[in-house]
This record gives C-alpha cells, sequence and structure tokens, in this order.
C-alpha cells in the first residue's frame, strides 16, 4: 500500500468552509500486482489506513469510481465492491449522484503524535537500510517485531515494551 502524503496533507486541514472542489480527494489509490492482495481489498485499506493515519476525516470525499477507474484501469464493480465493503464497515455512505463520503474515523492517535512517530520511524528505516536489509526484508523485521509485541502483552492490550524486550533476551538466550 502507498499513501502519498504530501496529496494527503492537503486533506489534513479541514473546515465546513472548506474551499476544495467537491471531486477533490485527499486520497490516491495505488495498486500493488505483486501483493497477493485482491484489488479491492487493496482499496479497502487504503482507505482504512489513511483514517487511522488521519488523512480522513467524516465529510472528506473518497475518489469518484469514474476517476478511479481512470486512473487504475480497473473495473468500475471492482470500485464499487471496496466501495460497499467500506459502507457494510460503516466508514464511508454513498450519497446518489454526488460520490461516496467518510462517516466515521478511525484514527486513534492525533495528527502531531503521528508527524512524531513517522519521523521516528523513518530514522529506524533509514538504519535498517544501512545495516543492508532490502525492502523485503524490512517488512518482514516490521512485521515480526510487531506480531511479537502484541503475542508478549505489549500495546494498548496492557503490558509494556518491557515484555517485548524480555521476550528478545529469552529468544537470543
Amino acid at each position: 500500500m502507498h499513501i502519498d502524503k504530501e496529496a494527503s496533507d492537503r486533506g489534513t486541514k479541514r473546515n465546513s468552509d472548506d474551499d476544495r472542489e467537491p471531486s477533490a480527494s485527499p486520497l490516491p489509490f495505488r495498486l500493488d500486482s505483486n501483493s497477493g492482495v485482491p484489488t479491492y481489498m487493496q482499496l479497502v485499506q487504503q482507505v482504512e489506513h489513511a483514517s487511522r493515519l488521519g488523512y480522513l476525516a467524516p465529510g472528506d470525499q473518497l475518489p469518484k469510481v469514474r476517476d478511479v477507474v481512470a486512473s487504475l484501469a480497473i473495473n468500475p464493480n471492482t470500485v464499487l465492491k471496496a466501495y460497499r465493503e467500506l459502507e457494510l464497515k460503516g466508514l464511508v455512505s454513498g450519497r446518489p449522484g454526488q460520490g461516496t463520503f467518510v462517516q466515521a474515523t478511525l484514527s486513534q492517535v492525533a495528527l502531531p503524535q503521528l508527524t512524531a512517530l513517522r519521523r521516528s520511524l523513518s530514522g529506524w528505516l533509514a538504519s535498517a537500510d544501512r545495516a543492508g536489509l532490502d525492502e523485503n526484508g524490512i517488512v518482514a523485521l516490521f512485521t515480526s517485531a510487531t506480531r511479537d509485541f502484541y503475542e508478549h502483552g505489549g500495546g494498548s492490550r496492557g503490558g509494556t515494551a518491557a515484555t517485548l524486550a524480555d521476550a528478545d533476551r529469552e529468544r537470543v538466550a
């Protein structure tokens, strides 16, 4: 998945007097044909990720089906299926003749905190790159560390980061 941060940042400043054109969307979709994830699900995941990261807020309009079809060269039914899935999840709603609009957000952290976390993660990524990891190696390491973190009681489910550090020491020992 790829979210164009610059385009998304334009969508972070919102108010009821927003001067964006009605068809403008802060979310440009991207597809990864090598991911093995169905196209409609990639679209769903990108909307969910953008919502979690604060790039989308209630009232924002998703790209119109015809615009997604034109930019990605995919079947309109694929886009409709993705938007229907998002509607079933309660994240968006369609307005006949107007488009599909965000109804709810998944954002858990304020944008300034996300910005600081992103900066920190960028530093970690640079370190991983300097250590010789390629993109797949970085993804594998991050996925493994994330899974271990939550399996050992870290995060919002309880526990502390110390729990993960202890688990890492046990594995090495």
